[in-house]
């Protein structure tokens, strides 16, 4: 990498692969380092959060990060969820990697050799699982729903199909750690959980979207960034059920990567039973905060939530019955649910089949008409450029402007904002999966050019690249739509210029064929 004149040059070779966790990607040190190292150059202000690997040698993380990194990586490649290989397989990687140092220096700190057991609730994928359980602790993950890949990992690999309810039938009173990855609905409770366990069990959570006891949480200080003080929730749950809290910075690709540990108790073994009255007393006071919303839920100004990102939808999860989940005694009592049997009335678990929310069930025509309005409003930012016409001749074609997904937003009607606020990532989402027209970085939207996409000549493994199957057997958009037509020749476009060019899909063909 070469800095010069304001600009960075990044030189690439068959060595260099970036994982965007530990070693950054070139399109981020091209388009973004200079503008961020300008901005923290002048910046006085002090962060909200702990520093990056606070309570880990950074040493020893890099160096397991990478050995774990490269035994696990061919995980990309056979990668059968939706979900972006890439980001899962070296998150997954990295917070594995924080944990298995973290479990490493407490056996040291106990004087103890024997691998600390663990429960993932909320497993998804069960990448973590695997990988936890592959470097010899003894564990399982439990989920809601079965992922393909579980039947990838082999029998070693413990993962279970079932719903977690908090209640006396769910306590792990043999485990050493309860571990809570984007965990949702249940974040708040894990530390409960792990309290009511044993007096030995300790927890960890990365908190992702933010839910209270029951139902979504709802903010109440305009003084911290609604992300801070669910973390102080968090912290506050640790707190009142008993336990010395810690809380650090992981290293992953994730704007939400502040991760809360309670690791031991701050009282005695023989006060069990009048802390144990204590959280009954804390849930108890959290009733009037927790209600399980709407199906729609509390939405913020629709130019906002349409232009954004739910983040991965693998591990997104909705409260969607509300209070006719929990039986109807319950129901009727009001009042904290004593310590045995159900903790508070009202907790609904996701459901077990994932409504599609990801702007694929969309109509047809609403989707073309929003790409077509979108692309109008980037064409209009007139950025000519010469290309070579299919005639072999040279062409001016207009690449357009670039817009926010904010800007692009506000130009929408109210009505397709409010349609795009029932999807998982709105507006942004929509244009993602519309990669033939648009290309979405860093929060800005552009036409992509495919002359740009051929030039790349080794993209990154985790890249999908347009498969062979699927060659012409879409209408090309820019040949319909674009003022100055498609920027490549016919011979060259993925997409059919025309009719006559369109070929019958492989992948419906092998769809129909399947038993």
């Amino acid at each position: 990498m070469c800095i010069s004149s304001g600009s960075i040059t990044v030189k690439e070779n068959e060595r260099w692969y970036s994982d965007g966790v530990v070693y950054p990607k070139p399109a981020w040190l091209r388009e973004e380092l200079l503008s961020k190292l300008a901005r923290w150059a002048v910046e006085n202000r002090k962060s909200e959060f702990k520093s990056t690997l606070s309570l880990v040698s950074v040493l020893r993380y890099s160096r397991l990060y990478q050995e774990l990194k490269e035994k696990y990586r061919d995980m990309v490649k056979v990668w059968p969820e939706v979900t972006d290989p890439e980001k899962f397989v070296y998150e997954d990687v990295a917070i594995a990697t924080y944990l298995l140092i973290l479990w490493e220096d407490e056996r040291t700190e106990r004087g103890v050799t024997t691998k600390q057991s663990f429960v993932d609730l909320g497993c998804g994928n069960g990448l973590l699982v695997h990988i936890l359980s592959s470097e010899g602790h003894p564990g399982r993950g439990i989920d809601v729903r079965r992922r393909k890949i579980w039947d990838m990992y082999g029998p070693q690999t413990q993962l279970e199909e079932g719903s977690i309810i908090p209640s006396d039938k769910t306590l792990f009173p043999g485990v050493d750690w309860l571990i809570g990855n984007h965990s949702d609905e249940l974040t708040p409770w894990i530390p409960v959980i792990a309290a009511r366990s044993s007096y030995t069990c300790r927890f960890f959570v990365l908190p992702c979207c933010f839910f209270d006891f029951v139902g979504r949480y709802h903010r109440r200080q305009s003084r911290k960034t609604q992300y801070r003080e669910y973390l102080d929730f968090v912290l506050e749950v640790g707190l009142s059920c008993g336990f010395h809290m810690q809380e650090d910075c992981l290293r992953i690709p994730s704007t939400k990567r502040v991760c809360l540990i309670g690791k031991s108790r701050t009282y005695l073994p023989s006060s069990e039973l009048w802390m144990d009255e204590q959280r009954t007393r804390y849930l108890h006071s959290r009733q009037g905060h927790s209600q399980c919303p709407s199906r729609e839920g509390h939405t913020p100004s629709a130019p906002q939530a349409a232009a954004h990102d739910a983040g991965p939808q693998d591990s997104h999860r909705t409260c969607d019955a509300g209070a006719e989940c929990m039986p109807d005694a319950l129901a009727a009592e009001g009042g904290v649910a004593p310590a045995t049997g159900l903790w508070m009335p009202g907790f609904c678990p996701r459901e077990k089949a994932e409504r599609v929310r990801n702007c694929a069930a969309l109509p047809r025509d609403f989707i073309d008409q929003v790409v077509l309005q979108v692309a109008n409003l980037l064409l209009d930012g007139k950025n000519l450029t010469t290309g070579s016409s299919e005639d072999g001749s040279l062409k001016t074609w207009n690449e357009g402007g670039s817009l926010s997904l904010a800007e692009v937003a506000a130009e929408l009607s109210p009505e397709t904002l409010q349609q795009l606020k029932r999807e998982c990532g709105g507006l942004q989402t929509l244009l993602r999966n519309n990669h033939q027209v648009f290309e979405v970085l860093n929060g800005q939207v552009h036409i992509r050019d495919w002359r740009r996409e051929l030039q790349r000549e080794k993209p990154p493994e985790a890249k999908r690249s347009l498969p062979a199957e699927v060659f012409k057997t879409r209408i090309c958009w820019f040949f319909t739509h674009h003022p100055d037509g498609c920027v490549l020749p016919a011979a060259l476009c993925p997409f059919a210029h025309g009719p006559e060019e369109l070929r019958p899909s492989q992948t419906s063909k092998k769809q129909k064929q399947a038993p």
